[in-house]
C-alpha cells in the first residue's frame, strides 16, 4: 500500500455547500451526512472548510441568526488539501501534523474528492490506520 495515490483511497465528489449558502443550510447536510466539516464552494472551486465548531462558536455564540449568516463568512479560507496524484503517506503526514480528519482533494482549485479518516480506515490496515487515528488525536 505504500504506493497507494490519495486518488485510490478518497470519496469523490463529496458533498459540499456554496459560499453563499447560510450556516443553518451547512448544519443541515452535516447532520445528514454524519460529518462535522464541509468543503466550501464558489462555483467547483473550493475557497473554504466550515466545521461544527465554526457553526457554533462563530454563529451561535455570538447570537447571530444562523439562517442569514453566509458559511463564507464563519468558514476558514485556504484549507490544508491533498492532491488526486499525491502519496497517501503524503496526505496523511499532513492529516497528522495538522490534526485534521478529512483533507479537501483539488485539482488546481476545483474540488474532486474529500480524503476522510474513515476512507483510510477501509483501506489501510489497522496498525497504520490506528497510528493515524493516534496522531490526528494528539493535542
Amino acid at each position: 500500500m505504500a504506493s497507494s495515490t490519495v486518488q485510490e483511497v478518497m470519496t469523490p465528489s463529496p458533498s459540499a455547500i456554496q459560499s453563499g449558502e447560510s450556516a443553518i443550510e451547512a448544519a443541515k447536510i452535516m447532520m445528514a451526512e454524519n460529518v462535522g466539516s464541509l468543503p466550501v464552494v464558489h462555483g467547483e472551486e473550493l475557497v473554504g472548510m466550515v466545521t461544527d465548531r465554526d457553526l457554533v462558536l462563530q454563529v451561535m455564540a455570538k447570537g447571530l441568526d444562523p439562517n442569514t449568516v453566509p458559511v463564507s463568512q464563519v468558514c476558514s479560507e485556504r484549507p490544508i488539501v491533498a492532491k488526486p496524484d499525491e502519496p497517501l503517506d503524503a496526505a496523511l503526514e499532513r492529516m497528522a501534523s495538522e490534526q485534521v480528519r478529512r483533507l479537501p482533494v483539488v485539482e488546481g482549485a476545483r474540488l474532486v474528492g474529500i480524503l476522510a479518516q474513515a476512507d483510510v480506515a477501509r483501506s489501510a490496515d489497522s496498525k497504520r490506520t490506528g497510528r493515524l487515528v493516534e496522531e490526528i488525536s494528539e493535542n
